[in-house]
């Protein structure tokens, strides 16, 4: 598939494609007329990619990564099961941290619904 195709199924932009090809995160071939040429595999890539990306993992933390991927040796597998642990301590603390203040705002609506309640009774 082209790059065009690529970028409809994943949704990332044709610039992204070239960004991630460019770091190494994503390998195209090409066509006679030099045109980038991608897989169905490559969807399930830029897809692990994006959710990465989106989790606040670098580009540069998925390249060290990627090498095992594509070339897996047991240096590279060691190297990329530090790096997955410390990403994944990093995700868990987010995580923590974005569930306490869903919590806090969960009960500042609750008094806020307590408030409107009473208010629309007279009692405020």
């Amino acid at each position: 598939m082209r790059i065009g195709e690529l970028s409809a199924r994943t949704g990332a932009s044709r610039r992204s494609l070239r960004y991630y090809e460019e770091q190494g995160l994503l390998i195209s071939s090409r066509s006679p007329s030099g045109q980038r040429l991608y897989e169905e595999e490559h969807v399930q890539r830029v897809r692990l990619v994006q959710a990465f990306l989106a989790a606040g993992m670098s580009s540069g933390t998925l390249v060290e990564m990627v090498p095992c991927m594509t070339e897996p040796s047991e240096d590279r597998a060691r190297q990329a099961l530090e790096i997955m642990a410390r990403e994944r301590a990093r995700l868990s603390e987010d995580i923590d941290g974005l569930t306490a203040a869903r919590d806090m705002l969960d009960h500042l609506i609750e008094d806020n619904h307590t408030y409107l309640a009473r208010s629309a009774e007279g009692e405020v």
